[in-house]
């Protein structure tokens, strides 16, 4: 029988029951002993049944304690924009000749910003950016006239959010490095604006599950009343 590494060895709390966000986030953070800094990341399951175009989730919310990464942003502008979305902080800037790049098989970016007039090269890009879940959408923010304030949001702590096709969501909401404080007013942010996307397709119970959990840590369930959101 393999042996536990002795970080599992270390690891505290009850992973059977449903804790209070405040003692979920201090666990979770007791639990992050790996020589990084852990990402923090939740895991959100809904009552929906994403293969109904009218139970589909998606959407965008700024974190307000920030993300804790560096997010590098690809725009797909020119002109005037193009300078805009440089100005702005971001990494690469181009238009047909981005859009070729990416086809060639550039992926150095972490998220993917279009001007509405550049659309028609966009859709080029649908079979390499959908499955990466970097698609621009005007939806979330990613296709829009206003670049540089994209740009901004993208790299302050704007995070995309999604269902998946069993219906959960997840997403990184900060660090281990984070105060428990940080991190507990991200989980409200996300679990908000989660309630603000609810579906007019959705029956029943909502938001079903949330649990949290550090890149190497265990898993800890949150007790949904607590998020108080």
């Amino acid at each position: 029988m393999a042996k536990q590494p002795k970080r599992m060895k270390a690891w505290t709390g009850d992973t059977a029951v449903t804790h209070a966000l405040t003692d979920a986030v201090k666990l979770v953070k007791a639990n992050a002993n790996a020589k990084f800094d852990e990402s923090i990341e939740i895991a959100v399951n809904l009552g929906v049944d994403p293969r109904h175009a009218d139970q589909q989730v998606r959407g965008v919310v700024a974190l307000p304690s920030g993300t804790g990464r560096d997010v590098r942003v690809a725009v797909i502008a020119k002109d005037a924009k193009a300078e805009e979305a440089k100005a702005a902080g971001a990494e690469v800037v181009g238009a047909e000749d981005l859009v070729e790049k990416i086809q060639g098989g550039f992926m150095d970016f972490d998220r993917v910003i279009a001007t509405p007039d550049m659309m028609a090269l966009v859709g080029r890009l649908g079979k390499v950016l959908g499955p990466r879940g970097l698609m621009p959408n005007p939806r979330v923010g990613t296709v829009t006239p206003n670049v540089g304030q994209a740009v901004k949001d993208a790299k302050g702590g704007s995070i995309e959010f999604r269902t998946e096709k069993t219906g959960i969501i997840h997403a990184g909401i900060g660090k281990a490095s984070f105060t428990e404080e940080a991190l507990q007013v991200n989980v409200k942010a996300l679990v908000d604006a989660l309630n603000k996307a609810k579906p007019s397709g959705a029956k029943g119970t909502y938001i079903k599950r949330v649990s949290l959990s550090s890149t190497m840590g265990p898993g800890f369930k949150v007790e949904i009343g607590s998020i108080g959101v």
